[in-house]
């Protein structure tokens, strides 16, 4: 088979489309021929060498695709060859095939393409399990999503929206703004031209939101432990303004503040199946009944993985950005 490869540590140009031998899977695991991959920061950021994929994980790039399965492991009787699905990986998704746990499958959602539904397994899971199984925001609460106009945000909008939540965003252009209202997020804030703290105060009666949902890191974290309200809770999922910062544990204390961080890649098995279960039952009937959408800004070839990497580090996009085998 095909796949990206990560032929040295650098820029974009280090990936490369090469010949490979297929993945064999165990009898736990499924095949599945890939339709297609979604690019993730942390995709850029293993191909940097900041990021290594976990023991025993696929050394190709890709955390979430798209297909049909080719063959099943004899332990698994819930997915039949021909299945056409979904998956959450620890890696290999830059490919035409990748082996895959059967616990970290899903159907495609009725209504969604197979080509699309590449774009909703890794932002399903992050936000479901971070912003609701662990943080617990729950409808008539207040919640803040930093990069509105990311895979990330343009999900979460949507699903708390769902959920009876009041949502906050913030993003660098009008633009992106318009699509987060779109989108359905109450409160837009451009953080190029506005203080996001004050106008979180300003809307909330001087309180501040109960859940921050944040990739910023260091930069944000004293303005985000200033906008929560009293037992708000930040959930941290990347650092990408830098990792060491100087906070005010008054403030933290004063508020009784939670803070959480978290990935998906570094979790047992069993923890990502538990995870995806819960997604299946409460994110998919959402995405069925069309009050959640995938939101892809741009298809590209498997060939033009390096450009694709290009296009996410200018930040330009707004959604998913798709690699189609």
């Amino acid at each position: 088979m095909k796949a990206v490869v990560i032929t040295t540590t650098g820029g974009p140009e280090v990936l490369q489309l090469q010949e490979v031998e297929d993945p064999q899977i165990n009898e736990d695991e499924v095949l599945i021929k890939v339709e297609a991959t979604a690019l993730n920061r942390a995709d850029t950021i293993q191909r940097q060498g900041r990021y290594p994929p976990p023991k025993g994980a696929s050394p190709y790039p890709g955390l979430e695709c798209s297909g049909t399965i080719e063959a099943v492991g004899k332990n698994v009787s819930r997915w039949k060859i021909g299945d056409q699905v979904c998956a959450l990986l620890s890696g290999g998704g830059y490919a035409e095939k990748v082996a895959v746990p059967a616990g970290q499958v899903l159907p495609v959602p009725l209504g969604v393409s197979l080509k699309d539904a590449a774009s909703l397994p890794e932002v399903a899971c992050t936000v479901w399990s971070t912003v609701f199984m662990m943080s617990r925001l729950s409808a008539g609460e207040t919640f803040l999503v930093h990069g509105g106009s990311s895979g990330i945000g343009t999900f979460a909008i949507q699903i708390a929206k769902h959920q009876g939540v009041k949502v906050f965003v913030t993003a660098g252009s009008e633009e992106k703004l318009a699509v987060c209202k779109d989108l359905g997020a109450d409160v837009c804030i451009n953080y190029k031209t506005e203080d996001f703290v004050a106008r979180v105060k300003e809307e909330t009666g001087g309180k501040g939101v109960d859940v921050i949902l944040d990739s910023v890191g260091a930069p944000y974290f004293q303005k985000n432990v200033d906008s929560l309200n009293i037992d708000g809770r930040l959930f941290l999922l990347g650092f990408m303004g830098g990792a060491v910062t100087q906070v005010n544990l008054g403030s933290l204390f004063a508020k009784r503040i939670t803070v959480q961080a978290a990935g998906l890649r570094t979790r047992t098995l069993e923890n990502k199946a538990e995870i995806v279960s819960e997604v299946e039952k409460n994110v998919w009937p959402a995405i069925v009944a069309g009050k959640v959408k995938p939101v892809v800004f741009k298809y590209l070839p498997l060939s033009e993985a390096a450009e694709s990497h290009r296009l996410m580090e200018t930040s330009q996009h707004i959604g998913k950005i798709l690699l189609v085998a």
